[in-house]
C-alpha cells in the first residue's frame, strides 16, 4: 500500500475527534468550539478545524455562532424525541429486512460487533460498549440490503450515536442485542420485529433515566 493510500486529510482526522468527543461526552453540551483554539490543541492550521465544525453542523451534532466560533449542540427534549420517533420508524424496517436478507458475511460482522459490545459491557467499559452497539445497528442497516434505507441512516448516522450513547445500562442493552442477534441469524422475521419493538420501549426507558441523572448533577 502506498502513503498516498494512507493519507488522511487533516479535516477529515479532526473532524472524527471531535465527533467522537461530542458523542462520547468528552466535549459537554454547550461548550464552546472556537477555530483558533481548537487549531493549537489538535496542531493544525484553522482551515482544517473550519471545514470540521462545518461538517459537524450538517451532521446535526454542533449549532454555529457567528465568525470564528460554535457551540456543541444541546439535544433538548424535543430533539431527542424527535429522533426516537425518527429511529423506531427506521430501525423496525431495518431489523424486519436484516433478518430476512442477512448473509453468512453480514451476520459475521454482526457477531464481532456483539461479542465486542458483550466484552465491554462485562468489563465496565462505557464508552467501549456504547461504541460497539451503534455499531451493532448500523451493521443491521447494512444487512437490510436497502440502499435508500442506508442513505437515509448515514445523514441521521451522527445524531443517532449520540443518542445510542445516552444509556448507562451496558448489560440489558447488550442482552437485549444477543437476543435480535440469534432472531437475525434464525430468519425469525415476525419475531425479530418483536424484539426490535421491546428494544425500543427499553432503549427510550434508559436514555430518560440517564437524562435525569445527568440533570442531577
Amino acid at each position: 500500500m502506498t502513503g498516498s493510500e494512507d493519507f488522511t486529510p487533516e479535516s477529515d482526522r479532526v473532524t472524527r475527534t471531535l465527533r467522537d468527543q461530542i458523542i462520547e461526552g468528552t466535549r459537554a453540551p454547550g461548550s464552546k468550539l472556537v477555530e483558533r483554539e481548537l487549531a493549537a490543541e489538535l496542531g493544525v492550521s484553522r482551515l482544517p478545524v473550519r471545514d470540521a465544525l462545518r461538517d459537524l453542523v450538517n451532521e446535526g451534532l454542533v449549532t454555529p455562532r457567528p465568525r470564528t466560533w460554535a457551540v456543541v449542540r444541546e439535544f433538548t427534549a424535543s430533539d431527542i424525541s424527535d429522533l426516537i420517533e425518527v429511529r423506531s420508524a427506521l430501525e423496525i424496517l431495518s431489523f424486519r429486512l436484516a433478518a430476512q436478507r442477512r448473509t453468512r458475511a453480514g451476520l459475521a460482522d454482526l457477531r464481532a460487533d456483539l461479542d465486542a459490545e458483550l466484552e465491554a459491557a462485562a468489563a465496565g467499559d462505557g464508552t467501549a460498549a456504547r461504541r460497539a452497539a451503534a455499531d451493532f445497528h448500523e451493521t443491521v442497516t447494512a444487512l437490510a440490503d436497502n440502499a435508500l434505507l442506508s442513505e437515509l441512516e448515514a445523514t441521521l448516522r451522527s445524531r443517532m450515536r449520540w443518542l445510542l450513547g445516552q444509556h448507562d445500562a451496558f448489560d440489558v442493552v447488550a442482552g437485549e442485542h444477543e437476543e435480535l442477534y440469534r432472531g437475525i441469524e434464525a430468519r425469525d422475521v415476525d419475531g425479530v420485529e418483536q424484539l426490535a419493538l421491546q428494544h425500543l420501549v427499553t432503549s427510550r426507558s434508559v436514555v430518560t433515566a440517564h437524562r435525569g441523572q445527568a440533570a442531577q448533577k
